[in-house]
């Protein structure tokens, strides 16, 4: 069985972010996305939360499971039996520190192969970063995730902001 890593911290979740999950999930038998702590970033959602809505997004695609990880993406990688890491690409920036990573990367584990996927262009310029930016200042996010996503990111945003 070929398994495969797609991993991301999913803050939040976007359409970019569903567009390589589905096309990745088509390349292996099983794919699971790590959703990662990531210490340098300050996310809007917990990573519990993040994983529960990264398992609603992907509900409908069978082969897909969604596991927490705080660990080196290779050891994380090697702990599910993946022979693929799955990464997606927006632009020309992308690619240099996705390249680095999967050098680093061969590096501590030949077997496991990096796979890159060109993100749809109707969907390159979306980025988690930018959508809670939007959000944050009132900007329609509807374009770059989904309904119920929104929804998520807004009523943060609002409790947020409520709590001063």
């Amino acid at each position: 069985m070929r398994v495969g890593v797609y991993p991301g911290t999913f803050d939040p979740v976007t359409l970019g972010h569903m567009d390589i999950i589905a096309r990745g999930a088509k390349l292996v038998d099983r794919l699971i996305i790590g959703v990662a702590t990531n210490p340098s970033k300050s996310p809007l959602f917990t990573l519990e939360e993040r994983v529960a809505h990264v398992r609603r997004e992907t509900a409908a695609i069978p082969n897909v499971a969604v596991v927490p990880f705080d660990a080196l993406l290779m050891h994380f990688a090697e702990q599910q039996g993946a022979s693929v890491i799955v990464r997606g690409l927006r632009a020309v920036a992308d690619f240099e520190y996705e390249f680095q990573m999967a050098g680093m990367n061969q590096q501590l584990n030949s077997a496991i192969e990096t796979v890159f996927l060109m993100a749809d262009v109707a969907l390159q310029p979306i980025a988690s970063r930018l959508v809670k930016e939007i959000a944050a200042y009132g900007g329609a996010i509807d374009k770059f995730v989904s309904p119920a996503i929104a929804a998520d990111v807004r009523a943060r945003i609002a409790a947020n902001a409520a709590r001063g």
